[in-house]
């Protein structure tokens, strides 16, 4: 007698690990993480300021707010990442005070609250942060005053804006994630952070703005994904001799990032804030693997998801 077994679809699916019957791939992620903006202070239309999105189980965590963040958080919830949304950003890591990282902050705190977060924006960051947020919400007082006590009747919560300067170690925690800073090496800045999100089923490492550091190295050990700055080696001989050292000090070339990620070790090295100077990203790719990494290397576009 032959032995009929019959497994609903949605046994199947929990057996090999697939999303069931009527549940959608997105839902299932845990851990997205968006590049808002990929871009320098150069003006390219295609590559916005510096602005990645951490989201975890629907809650966005922003790191750094070049130009046009918001615009870029709008445009990926219309792309299908559900938990990003403006009146969901609640909570800013800044990792500089570089104005192509900062430039979007009064965007940050004045967009979602006309769009209705609910309650204060919490931001962490090197020194002068305090100083930036209290000049911005002076310089917008008078549209604060007729947000909140004019006609629209503005929630006031939304614009209370707390900002933490930082210092080494865990910043920030909640039942998401836990978000670690470390130093880096920015030219002359007198602070510049890199962050660790660890999350329940991702560890990402996000280096800002630096030169080689073996920071890098310590918070990365085999992460999922080390988000890194860089420069073109080729595209740095063709800039004028007077930028050469500055840009050398201040920033990380192809072959240098090929080191760091062969000792990091990341599950998949992204790049961005990627100073091409009239190379392409093929190129960029190119140099990162003659100098010796072969491990699994992307160069990030706006709004490409990993």
């Amino acid at each position: 007698m032959r032995l009929r077994i019959e497994i609903g679809v949605a046994a199947v699916c929990c057996l090999i690990g697939l999303p069931a019957l009527g549940q959608s791939v997105a839902a299932a992620v845990k851990t997205q993480v968006v590049m808002l903006g990929t871009g320098t202070p150069y003006a390219d239309p295609d590559r916005f300021g510096p602005a990645t999105a951490v989201v975890v189980n629907g809650t966005p965590y922003l790191v750094d707010c070049g130009p046009g963040v918001i615009r870029r958080v709008a445009q990926a919830h219309k792309n299908g990442v559900e938990g990003l949304t403006p009146q969901k950003i609640g909570v800013l890591f800044i990792t500089h005070l570089h104005s192509d990282h900062t430039v979007g902050y009064p965007d940050v705190i004045f967009t979602p609250a006309v769009a209705g977060r609910p309650g204060a924006l919490e931001v962490y960051g090197p020194k002068g942060l305090d100083d930036m947020t209290s000049n911005i919400l002076k310089a917008w007082q008078k549209d604060i005053d007729i947000r909140l006590h004019g006609l629209e009747q503005g929630n006031p919560k939304a614009y209370v804006v707390h900002p933490h300067e930082i210092r080494v170690g865990v910043v920030y925690k909640d039942a998401n994630v836990t978000v670690t800073a470390f130093p880096v090496k920015h030219g002359t800045w007198d602070e510049s952070w890199g962050y660790r999100f660890d999350t329940p089923d991702k560890t990402i490492v996000i280096s800002g703005d630096t030169s080689p550091t073996d920071e890098i190295l310590k918070e990365c050990h085999g992460c999922d994904l080390l988000i890194h700055e860089v420069y073109s080696t080729a595209g740095l001989k063709a800039r004028p001799s007077e930028h050469i050292e500055y840009h050398q000090r201040f920033h990380t070339s192809t072959a240098e990032l090929a080191k760091i990620a062969n000792e990091a070790r990341p599950k998949e090295l992204v790049l961005y804030h990627v100073l091409f100077w009239g190379t392409t990203p093929q190129q960029v790719l190119d140099e990162i693997k003659a100098a010796g990494y072969a491990g699994n290397v992307v160069v990030a576009n706006d709004l490409d998801v990993f």
